[in-house]
């Protein structure tokens, strides 16, 4: 039944079924992102809900438990890592730019993987990080541009120690914290004589 708004009819959103499936999802990952951003993972998924534009039945008809739901928002940043290692000439610089990017924008990746990392969802997003610093890290002992003594459990230590960091640090400090970070990082793996 439609209500009133503000001396205008609402029309309630009409059901256009299963064809509204994909884009219902790709709604419901974008708006988790972004509620996540702002709230972290324990934000209302009834806030997510709204913010795609559809109903709670519609997600949780697409993402069971909010696991599901966290995971495809950062499956999808998952395969920006991997697009952004797998150019022959990225660096783990351009790896760590990309991660900089994506931790300054969310914290709920860091509670996902600290609060679920033995749920397969989870784990399979740990294990595709890892070939990511691995694929980079190659590169760069190859280059000559990182010591030996590095490794890529090196690497995802220092990604994990930033985006613990960045989250909480204010907006305006961001980068300048990023940048420092990275700096100390830069030293750490250098190549030893």
């Amino acid at each position: 039944m439609p209500t009133k708004v503000k001396g205008t009819e609402a029309v309630p959103k009409a059901n256009r079924g299963p064809v509204a499936g994909p884009e219902n999802r790709r709604a419901l990952v974008e708006a988790a992102r972004q509620v996540f951003a702002e709230s972290g993972l324990a934000a209302p998924l009834s806030s997510v809900a709204k913010r795609a534009g559809v109903g709670q039945g519609s997600l949780y008809r697409h993402f069971p438990d909010r696991i599901s739901l966290a995971a495809a928002v950062f499956d999808e940043n998952m395969d920006a890592l991997e697009a952004v290692v797998a150019p022959p000439d990225s660096t783990l610089d351009d790896l760590l730019e990309l991660i900089i990017a994506q931790a300054m924008g969310s914290t709920a990746i860091i509670e996902l993987v600290r609060l679920h990392r033995h749920d397969e969802r989870v784990a399979e997003l740990g294990d595709r990080l890892h070939a990511v610093a691995a694929t980079a890290l190659d590169r760069e002992h190859a280059a000559g541009r990182i010591g030996e003594h590095v490794t890529a459990d090196d690497i995802e230590l220092a990604i994990s120690m930033l985006t613990q960091v960045l989250p909480w640090t204010d907006d305006t400090e961001r980068r300048a914290v990023a940048d420092r970070a990275w700096n100390l990082f830069h030293a750490a793996f250098a190549p030893r004589d």
